[in-house]
């Protein structure tokens, strides 16, 4: 996990594809370029979607990691 302290937390535990992508890129839209966006989700297909979503998006994926929940996913907004 990347040391730095998350600037937003989305808890999207019970979400199914497609709305952890879609709310990931809603909270992204409102925050800065730099700024870091953790996203905790139990959807299993969001370890495929959220790293596409960030490349196709042009944001930076810090950090994957399973958890007791699912995954956590630490994103960097990118320009």
């Amino acid at each position: 996990m990347n040391d730095r302290t998350a600037d937003r937390t989305l808890d999207l535990r019970g979400l199914l594809c497609p709305l952890p992508v879609l709310k990931s890129r809603r909270a992204l839209k409102a925050m800065p370029a730099g700024a870091q966006l953790t996203v905790d989700t139990s959807d299993p297909v969001a370890s495929i979607d959220l790293p596409h979503f960030c490349r196709e998006d042009g944001h930076r994926l810090l950090a994957l990691e399973r958890t007791d929940f699912g995954m956590r996913f630490v994103i960097e907004k990118g320009a």
